[in-house]
């Protein structure tokens, strides 16, 4: 591929499912089977609404052929691969992602190059029309963590293995590639591999240089560049790695057809000897000196650095067209957004000055598993891709429809891709830089998230999760908002032109007492029919939060959103008619229940024979009899200003996942901080006038999917964020 072959400057989009199918120990783990593609059979149809122009599909070799000798099952495939046909998109087939080969063999087997290109030809004899082959993914990647880092099978932590690994890969991607042109001649190779780069403290420049020349290893091999006077030759050869192993590539080049890079924001490292600097966590080393190994992102080195840098880099070693085959960031979905957006403009860039992008694909179609703890753990944490897998079918997020917007050349604005993204912000250096740099696009204004704040802990927390997610946010008071019911929100709206607003407003503060909720809650009616009209006129969207009071509490499982809502109480009823203004109005308002709500800004503590929780939240329970989901604020917040951003309406439930009483509930906040609790200590405290009627059951789920981590999950990252420590 030539530069004869770009059309324009902008390259195709093309898109890849997390597939990694990795081993540790005995134990395999399969992306696909994580993420149920396998069980859905409308999943490339989703896909294909993107506008994308190729997909990289996975028919890997653990999971169809995981007995030597027994027959290939190729009917899903089949269906797949026809579908993609069908809908004029481009199969990118990978048979190896972060893979060790089936059971019958390994990655340090002397047969398993030839078992690999066995797999390949058969793969190519059933399917002769496919045209574009990555036989295995990052295989330098892959023998660092199993060769070098002991973290995937065979769990070694030596550069013999490394090596002897990195060689039967590369072996493995000639010999297939070998078989499959015997049956198509004019198949592409596409090889994947991290972009990265090592930088250093000047003792540490040696390592340095090493490993920025280990990083070229895949291509260097594959194109037959590897001889006696590569810089590395002596590196493989004091190893004891047979000469014959290494001349292999030489003789027999398979110089790839595109160069698939996959760059991850922490793919680049800085190496520091001054380990006081860091947690011992962080320290390790070469075996001859000590030192931090960091991503590079986090420290003012000073050295130029960055994708664009790397991918001239690359271009100036290997002057064949990119493809970008992996972009993905596990971040909140503005940032995710800024992400896509960053390597974007840097695509369009590079292809003005000659560097020859040809494609740039979305990672993660379906999000990923368990990379948070490198793939070393079966059912890790999930993070969402263009799609969220938390709903009952895949479900678009804001990226879907950015994705969908650059495969069609068509504009796309969100006010949050105005703002840097966390990478290019100073505040993510681990040692604040000693003068001011200048190391990203200037921050520029942009409409803000209006938020409509009291002083209770919700809104606390919106403004806690604005800040820290780098979105720009204006607040209106509640003590602004009552000197003028309306005009002062107008006069906020006009001036600041936010791009939605959100109605933080802690109702349930006010619940408690029947005898005093009757007219601050129809204040807050009165004032949520004017920020309904306010939107409306204004073309402006509202999020704002209601209660899972506007339900009886007499079912006996969770309540849903399709649930009949059934108020027993004023301030119930009143939650009601706030919610009809909001979905009768024609803003595309978003309105989420919630559970009832803890925060790390208020105590759970016990204290002088009653539980300030259950006091101030909703001490007219029967402690002992009602069930409620608990529900964390800082992840209801998060998930909701997401559901924003992905532009979501209607009526959502979100809460921790799991029930309990609210006795047990404040017991085990208690028993977590060793405290002994009394059964009387969890009574009503008398002093609060009680409800004509006490609610039994107050659990919720969801319809629209499980969006928040379990309530265990969420009380262990209570006790580490709470001010009371």
């Amino acid at each position: 591929m030539t530069s004869e072959n770009i059309q324009s400057f902008d390259p195709d989009i093309w898109a890849g499912m997390e597939c990694s199918y990795n081993r540790v120990g005995d134990i395999f783990i399969d992306q696909l089977s994580q993420s149920q593609h396998y069980e859905r059979l409308d999943d490339i149809e989703h896909f294909a609404r993107l506008g994308i122009k190729a997909l990289h599909y996975p028919l890997l070799w653990e999971r169809y052929q995981p007995q030597l000798a027994s027959p290939i099952q190729w009917d899903w495939a089949a269906s797949q691969l026809n579908k993609l046909r069908s809908l004029s998109i481009l199969p990118i087939v990978g048979l190896l992602h972060h893979g060790s080969g089936p059971s019958f063999t390994h990655l340090l087997d002397d047969g398993f190059a030839e078992g690999l290109s066995a797999f390949a030809k058969q793969v190519a004899n059933e399917f002769p029309w496919l045209t574009h082959y990555k036989p295995i993914n990052e295989p330098l990647t892959t023998a660092r963590f199993a060769g070098l880092y002991g973290l995937w099978h065979p769990h070694a932590k030596n550069d013999v293995v490394f090596a002897k690994i990195l060689l039967n890969q590369l072996k493995g991607i000639v010999l297939s590639m070998q078989e499959i042109r015997k049956i198509n001649p004019d198949a592409k190779l596409i090889q994947t591999e991290d972009l990265a780069k090592t930088y250093s403290t000047p003792s540490l420049q040696y390592q340095a240089d090493f490993e920025n020349q280990r990083r070229w290893l895949t291509y260097d091999f594959l194109m037959g560049n590897f001889d006696r006077n590569h810089p590395l030759w002596s590196y493989f050869f004091d190893l004891g790695i047979p000469e014959r192993m290494l001349l292999f590539f030489s003789d027999n080049p398979c110089p790839p057809d595109l160069l698939g890079v996959n760059h991850y924001v922490t793919s680049e490292r800085y190496l520091d000897d001054n380990l006081s600097l860091y947690p011992s966590h962080l320290h390790g080393g070469n075996g001859k000196e000590a030192y931090s190994d960091i991503e590079a992102v986090r420290i003012n080195h000073g050295q130029p650095s960055g994708l664009k840098i790397l991918l001239k880099e690359l271009h100036q070693r290997y002057p064949i067209d990119i493809a970008l085959t992996e972009v993905h960031l596990h971040c909140t979905r503005e940032e995710q957004l800024r992400w896509l957006k960053h390597v974007w403009d840097i695509c369009i860039a590079l292809n003005q000055e000659k560097v020859n992008v040809k494609a740039l694909t979305v990672w993660s179609l379906l999000g990923a598993y368990g990379w948070d703890k490198l793939l070393t753990q079966p059912n890790g944490e999930y993070e969402s891709g263009i799609f969220d897998l938390r709903s009952p079918a895949p479900r678009q997020t804001a990226l879907a429809h950015y994705v969908k917007a650059l495969s069609t050349g068509t504009p796309f604005y969100h006010p949050l891709l105005q703002q840097k993204g966390w990478w290019q912000k100073e505040s993510r250096f681990i040692h604040p830089p000693l003068a001011r740099s200048i190391d990203g696009p200037v921050e520029v204004s942009s409409p803000p998230l209006l938020l409509l704040v009291d002083n209770g802990s919700l809104s606390r927390a919106f403004e806690v999760s604005c800040h820290q997610r780098g979105i720009q946010y204006q607040v209106l008071t509640h003590q602004l908002r009552n000197h003028g019911v309306g005009s002062s929100l107008e006069e906020a709206v006009l001036h600041y032109k936010p791009w939605a607003i959100v109605n933080a407003t802690d109702y349930t503060k006010r619940m408690n007492n029947e005898q005093k909720v009757g007219n601050s809650m129809m204040h807050q009616v009165k004032e949520m029919r004017q920020l309904i009209a306010i939107c409306e006129k204004y073309n402006i969207k509202p999020l704002t939060l209601s209660s899972v009071l506007v339900f009886d509490g007499t079912k006996n499982s969770p309540y849903l959103e399709s649930d009949d809502v059934k108020p027993q109480s004023f301030f119930g009823k009143n939650m009601v008619e706030i919610e009809e203004m909001a979905v009768g109005g024609h803003c595309q308002a978003l309105i989420i229940r919630s559970g009832f709500c803890f925060s790390p800004w208020e105590s759970l503590d016990l204290g002088k024979g009653s539980s300030s929780y259950l006091e101030n939240h909703y001490s007219f329970f029967d402690s002992e009899r009602t069930i409620i989901s608990p529900t964390y604020t800082p992840d209801l917040v998060n998930m909701a200003l997401d559901l924003l951003i992905d532009n979501e309406s209607g009526i959502w439930h979100l809460s921790n996942r799991g029930e309990m009483k609210c006795s047990d509930f404040v017991r085990e906040i208690n028993r977590r901080k060793g405290a002994v609790i009394q059964q009387k200590t969890l009574l009503p405290p008398k002093r609060v006038t009680p409800l004509p009627y006490r609610p039994l059951y107050y659990a919720l789920g969801s319809e629209k999917g499980n969006f928040l981590p379990v309530i265990d999950d969420a009380l262990d990252r209570y006790f580490a964020e709470a001010s009371f420590k």
